[in-house]
């Protein structure tokens, strides 16, 4: 079976459909969203209402630190984060809010893969997995809730990145080529990045999602054309802070 991968969606819609369309094109038969479905972007009903509609399929899905603060946003907003959640909190209708709030932190999927949206190291902690350190600590968090797990599936960094234990025990960092095919044989244990699908922040503006290959055992991470200035267009007319717009024209 293949597998999309979808995370940091950022209620950004038109790039969430351009990557369900090319998951789907490209054989995509299960489709995995990790977490930061909303904040930042201009749609969150509508990437919900999408969301919702692809769990309600089969989909599987965890929560990410922006959702939880569009169901409790701030009085007092501290950073352009808070401000995100501010304006995203009162666009969301009830049954928005009762999707995001019943979302786990963590999933399973299969009997060898754990889902989360920053480390399984303290999920609910938000860690950044921006180094090995930070890789190896989320690897070995999920081994100690199963040792059988062999894939970590993560978001939150905002880039796409691999690690692999070497069979010496080292942890390796690879940094994977759009639509390069990447075996990852489970003898091994992995941690995939996969990328922000509505917000990158490596200089490229397209959307980012990974597919893998249960039967082949691959993971190919894909970048995929949307219409950014569309989608930062609709940032600057919801009131948002235009900063959120910036990133997208610029991808950073």
């Amino acid at each position: 079976m293949k597998i999309a991968l979808l995370s940091d969606i950022h209620a950004n819609l038109p790039a969430f459909d351009a990557c369900l369309e090319h998951a789907r094109a490209h054989g995509a038969q299960q489709f995995v969203l990790l977490g930061d479905l909303v904040g930042y972007g201009a749609a969150p009903g509508a990437v919900l209402d999408r969301a919702m509609q692809l769990t309600g399929a089969g989909a599987l899905a965890v929560r990410g630190n922006h959702d939880d603060a569009a169901l409790a946003p701030p009085a007092t907003a501290q950073n352009l984060g808070d401000q995100s959640a501010q304006w995203t909190g009162p666009h969301l209708q009830e049954h928005h809010r009762a999707f995001l709030a019943g979302l786990p932190l963590t999933a399973r999927m299969g009997p060898d893969a754990l889902l989360v949206h920053a480390s399984a190291d303290g999920p609910e902690r938000w860690h950044y997995v921006t180094d090995g350190n930070a890789a190896e600590r989320s690897m070995a968090a999920a081994t100690q809730v199963d040792p059988a797990i062999r894939y970590v599936f993560s978001g939150h960094v905002h880039e796409q990145a691999l690690y692999f234990l070497t069979p010496t025990a080292k942890l390796m960092r690879f940094s994977p080529q759009p639509g390069v095919p990447v075996p990852v044989p489970p003898h091994r244990q992995w941690l995939a990045i996969v990328g922000s699908c509505g917000q990158p922040r490596d200089g490229d503006v397209r959307a980012m999602y990974a597919l893998f290959d249960e039967d082949a055992a691959t993971l190919t991470f894909h970048r995929v054309p949307y219409d950014h200035l569309a989608a930062a267009a609709a940032v600057r007319a919801s009131g948002l802070p235009s900063f959120f717009a910036d990133r997208l024209e610029k991808g950073r």
